[in-house]
């Protein structure tokens, strides 16, 4: 592991941001925000009070009554003035992210370009959500469907895209005409409040949306149970979420659920070896592997799998890990020491049942909650890291020989985010894009995410989408309207 960077200029101020204001931690609870590359308290963080939840949804309410009024041109004005201060802004603003996440600054900068993409995007389809009109009734009738913006949303991400994840939340949102309440992760605080500060700066009005801290089930359980909220939108776990949907259930709340997944990767004979191994080495250590469409279940074809394993290992040895700080770090920690507990038990327990550890497999020195990348090979099916998302830097290899055989094994698990396949046979990849079951599909890529495109998986790996005229959709009602 490369060595310890200084963290240089001030992380940030935590604060609450209540409608508008931005409220600090007088007497409130607080806990301690960590660098995970370094293992420092760097700050802490104040919970929000039921007291400043209330607030928040009477802001929330009356928000969403001003912000729905706003002309849509200026709403989309408004959410690209935020994407151009998102760009100013970018060094500080990946820094801060670096800093409580860990990913290496370069990351932390294409995320903040994301952020920025995102919010731009959302303020020019908020332009377009047309209706349309039937054919009428007969004279002096008329029939029509509008959209209108579903309500006040209340929206909790995650902490490993600690700038796009609030930018997706937001900006479905904001661009719908709703407003919302954001609770971001805890572990990530300042790079959410980062993003609420150029939406503020940007000229969205006091009450449109807040961003609140606190215990996770008690801060949702208390936003859900409140009639205010009429759209909740969720991104991480698949217990969580399951856990989330039973609370608005109570309120008939729409929902969004980003669940987990454990994407598996199709690699065929006829395949340029060489680009498919510095794509997925690119691919699967990026953040430390923990991200939702993380490739890890390689599936590749005999014929060329000892070459794979020993081509993806060699690639492995050379990454340098350390302080995301540091430039010549190409990956960082994971998030906290649970995760690092969490990964390592995945391990030893695969190695138990006769997995083959080809490099990595254990901690590295040193402060910080670093894991080595490692590349297992010859994994029994029931091991749990077969079956159970990692969410780390691991990457599993096994062969195959029958193609029916491995798409029944890929579309074996009942995740379905993303899944990917190689291959040079046209017919090939219009078969894998049809047979397997995903929300997203890369067929010789791993770019599967653009603000255009819908991103949202399938079983339990959720439903709905964010991005994409589908994220915009899940925050419009269709209302049908026949005159006489």
């Amino acid at each position: 592991m490369s060595s310890v960077v200084k963290m240089g200029a001030a992380y940030a101020d935590l604060n609450l941001f209540l409608g508008g204001e931005w409220v600090g931690a007088g007497d409130r609870q607080c806990e301690q925000v960590m660098n995970p590359a370094t293992e420092e308290a760097i700050g802490n963080l104040p919970h929000a009070t039921t007291a400043d939840l209330d607030l928040a949804l009477r802001k929330a309410e009356q928000g969403f009554a001003a912000w729905r009024a706003v002309n849509p041109d200026e709403r989309s004005r408004i959410l690209k003035k935020a994407a151009d201060l998102l760009y100013e802004r970018k060094e500080d603003i990946a820094r801060i992210a670096t800093i409580e996440s860990g990913k290496p600054l370069a990351q932390t900068r294409i995320e903040v370009m994301m952020s920025g993409h995102i919010f731009e995007w959302y303020g020019e389809e908020g332009r377009r959500a047309y209706g349309r009109v039937l054919q009428q009734g007969g004279p002096g009738t008329r029939m029509y469907v509008v959209k209108e913006p579903v309500g006040p949303v209340a929206a909790f991400a995650p902490w490993n895209f600690p700038l796009g994840n609030p930018a997706r939340k937001l900006g479905a949102a904001l661009g719908a005409g709703c407003s919302c309440i954001l609770k971001p992760a805890e572990e990530t605080p300042a790079s959410a409040l980062e993003v609420a500060r150029c939406l503020q700066d940007a000229g969205v009005p006091d009450g449109v949306f807040s961003v609140v801290f606190g215990v996770p089930a008690e801060v949702s359980a208390y936003l859900l149970a409140s009639p205010v909220i009429r759209k909740m939108s969720f991104t991480g776990s698949v217990p969580v979420g399951k856990s989330l949907m039973k609370l608005s259930a109570d309120n008939m709340i729409r929902t969004t659920m980003e669940l987990g997944g454990h994407a598996p990767v199709l690699v065929f004979d006829d395949v340029d070896l060489d680009s498919v191994l510095d794509q997925s080495v690119t691919a699967k250590f990026r953040n430390a592997g923990q991200v939702c469409v993380s490739p890890t279940r390689f599936f590749v074809h005999e014929a060329h799998y000892q070459k794979f394993v020993q081509g993806f290992s060699e690639r492995v040895k050379q990454l340098t890990v350390g302080n995301g700080l540091d430039e010549n770090n190409a990956m960082g920690p994971l998030i906290h020491a649970r995760r690092l507990e969490a990964v390592e038990a995945f391990v030893d327990e695969a190695v138990a049942q006769g997995a083959r550890v080809q490099t990595g497999g254990r901690r590295l020195d040193g402060p910080g909650y670093f894991y080595a990348p490692t590349v297992l090979s010859d994994v029994p099916t029931t091991a749990r890291i077969m079956n159970e998302e990692p969410f780390g830097p691991v990457a599993i290899i096994n062969p195959f020989s029958d193609y029916d055989a491995v798409i029944r094994e890929a579309n074996r698990l009942p995740y379905g985010l993303a899944a990917f396949a190689f291959t040079n046979s046209a017919r090939r990849c219009k078969l894998v894009g049809q047979q397997l079951e995903a929300g997203m599909v890369g067929v010789n890529t791993y770019a599967i995410s653009v603000p255009a495109s819908p991103f949202g998986g399938i079983k339990h790996s959720g439903h709905g989408s964010e991005e994409g005229i589908e994220g915009l959709d899940d925050h419009l009602i269709t209302k049908f309207i026949s005159e006489a």
